[in-house]
């Protein structure tokens, strides 16, 4: 847990809270008892785990010598309409013996403590101011000494730092409606891919040669006796040897084809529309009621 600075947490500050007193936290100016102006708002210091307000940071500017202090938000009284804040029971003296704060001041438990002292004297005093049981402001002063840096938490003190919850400290909210867009990732489909087998008659074609005998028969033109004595015999053959080709048809399994499987994504916009409603502000006044819108 640690305090940390409005304005360098949130540069935009006035933007961004715009709904409340804090996008005007520098107009406002601090009061002491006596209606005496003891300094004005500078800055603020939030607890950055929790985010709950804790102090004020005024600078006393010359009525202290440019000297800057720290005040409880639980103190702060805020009058909207003059843009002021009161701390009931403080003094001029009380402010000139708060500690000096800066941006390196380092906000731990013995600064706050020295802080807190200080404004608990003040919570005391105004108890015995309004006519406070002995008892009742020694209970009070002996609760102080019941803890320890290991276990101090803020709601020990909620006079120094509940917010009071009053009609001039609380703001009007304007609510309205906004179209809100999301996603959801659903199962739109499954693709299945697998093979089959499918038969179908297929034909081939392939050349085959195959040899003929030719027996060719002629008369001789010219007639020449034998010289010799031709001996009329049978028995004499002539064998040739007749090849072919013979078509060999067979079948080979070889890839036709692959196939890859993966997935792309692609981007549509959809638009859709929905009555959305909001709050709007009216303000009436009477003819003798003086009105600042800010």
């Amino acid at each position: 847990m640690a305090l940390v600075s409005l304005k360098k947490t949130y540069p935009d500050y006035k933007n961004t809270f715009n709904d409340n007193n804090l996008s005007h936290l520098e107009d406002y100016s601090v009061y002491a008892d006596g209606d005496d102006k003891v300094g004005s708002v500078e800055d603020g210091l939030f607890d950055d785990t929790t985010g709950q307000f804790r102090y004020l940071i005024v600078d006393t500017g010359f009525w202290f010598f440019g000297k800057k202090v720290l005040l409880p938000i639980g103190r702060a009284q805020f009058d909207n309409s003059q843009q002021r804040v009161y701390v009931a029971g403080l003094t001029k003296n009380q402010v000139e013996n708060l500690p000096e704060y800066d941006e390196n001041t380092s906000v731990d438990y013995d600064y706050e403590e020295n802080v807190r002292g200080v404004y608990r004297e003040n919570a005391v005093n105004q108890s015995a101011a309004v006519g406070a049981s002995t008892a009742a402001t020694g209970a009070a002063v002996a609760a102080q000494g019941t803890y320890t840096r290991d276990d101090y938490t803020y709601d020990r003190d909620p006079a120094l730092y509940d917010m009071a919850d009053t009609e001039d400290s609380r703001p009007i909210r304007l609510y309205e409606e906004r179209l809100v867009a999301d996603k959801n990732v659903v199962k739109a489909g499954d693709v299945i891919v697998g093979k089959r087998v499918v038969s179908e008659t297929a034909n081939v074609s392939v050349p085959v040669e195959k040899e003929r005998v030719i027996v060719e028969r002629t008369t001789p033109t010219a007639t020449t006796a034998a010289t010799t004595t031709h001996d009329f015999a049978e028995g004499e053959v002539a064998r040739v040897e007749v090849y072919e080709e013979q078509a060999d048809i067979r079948k080979e399994a070889v890839v036709s084809e692959e196939v890859s499987i993966r997935k792309e994504r692609e981007q549509e916009v959809v638009t859709e529309g929905a009555t959305i409603r909001k709050e709007e502000l009216d303000v009436e006044a009477t003819d003798k009621t003086t009105l600042i819108n800010r």
